[in-house]
């Protein structure tokens, strides 16, 4: 009986060990005041500080165009901000969602350059609980596909029916993007660009778990899932890209660096396997990081972005 007991008093600080580790990750992961762009840098892995001389004329380029802020109510209530940027009220229009912890201005300053030139207005949404938009839970892709729908419908009526547009995602954004490819998305989105993106939040955290915590997936994964789905109304694979991507319509171009710790390459993979898109690339850029592609070889990625996007925007 003894022996029962202090097993008991073990399982017993076990469970209360796993909860408070599970509410640690949960509050540091999920609530907006909680997480950390500095935290989110260091854990990609990818040295910024290296690419800072070509990001700068780049910057100010982008800081110097006509721009609006644009706000919109979400389907569940919150308002979302955007940063509009006309570009001489062109007719094409490229949606660029930015990754966790990032904002809209924020992870499109050297892609900017690119698509500003080459004759595109840009719309910059901040994702819900980032930047100026409100929410207390981060969506993940997982509530953010449903914001980007509601941003394409704001393009088209702002644009007119004539309007042609890309949406192109980094990181979560690159998840929000696919995980919109499963929706009914209007005539006008002619294409997703998808870099470096995971195929749901319960794998990317498994993975981070494992790989930078060295610590099991269960049963804090599954505690997670339970509190989430009651507080930001959302499963942590309720919506998966590699599944999204089985119902795709439009051309997908998916890019992922070879060298990427924070969300790993196999990812990318399982993603363009299960991709029924008409037209599906894949680009892995060898020895680029986390959202590092780009900056690794611009030359590369832009004549990838020429290539794609040739065949379907004119």
């Amino acid at each position: 009986m003894k022996k029962l007991g202090l097993a008991g008093v073990f399982l017993g600080l076990l469970a209360f060990s796993e909860a408070g580790g599970t509410a640690y990750f949960y509050r540091r992961t999920m609530i907006r005041n909680n997480v950390k762009v500095e935290r989110t840098m260091k854990m990609s892995g990818t040295d910024w500080s290296q690419y800072l001389p070509k990001l700068q004329p780049k910057k100010e380029y982008l800081m110097a165009q006509p721009r609006e802020d644009i706000y919109q109510e979400s389907d569940d209530g919150l308002m979302l901000h955007a940063s509009w940027i006309p570009n001489n009220n062109a007719k094409k229009v490229a949606i660029c969602f930015h990754g966790y912890t990032s904002k809209g201005m924020s992870d499109y300053v050297g892609l900017s350059d690119y698509y500003l030139h080459n004759g595109y207005a840009m719309l910059l949404p901040d994702a819900r609980a980032h930047g100026e938009s409100e929410g207390h839970y981060i969506g993940f892709g997982c509530k953010d596909r449903y914001d980007a729908l509601m941003w394409i419908k704001w393009v088209i009526q702002t644009c007119g029916e004539d309007v042609q547009i890309l949406i192109h995602g980094t990181s979560m954004g690159g998840a929000t993007v696919l995980m919109a490819s499963g929706l009914e998305l209007p005539e006008q989105v002619k294409g997703i660009v998808s870099d470096c993106a995971f195929t749901s939040p319960k794998y990317v955290f498994t993975h981070v778990l494992h790989s930078m915590y060295h610590l099991p997936a269960f049963p804090m994964i599954q505690i997670a899932d339970r509190v989430n789905k009651k507080k930001a109304g959302y499963g942590l694979d309720e919506c998966n890209a590699a599944r999204e991507v089985q119902k795709a319509k439009i051309p997908v171009l998916l890019i992922h660096g070879d060298s990427d710790t924070f969300v790993p390459c196999w990812m990318c993979d399982e993603i363009y396997e299960n991709c029924a898109a008409p037209v599906k690339k894949k680009m892995i850029v060898k020895g680029a990081g986390h959202a590092e592609s780009y900056f690794k070889d611009t030359e590369a990625y832009e004549k990838m972005l020429t290539e794609f996007i040739g065949g379907i925007i004119k």
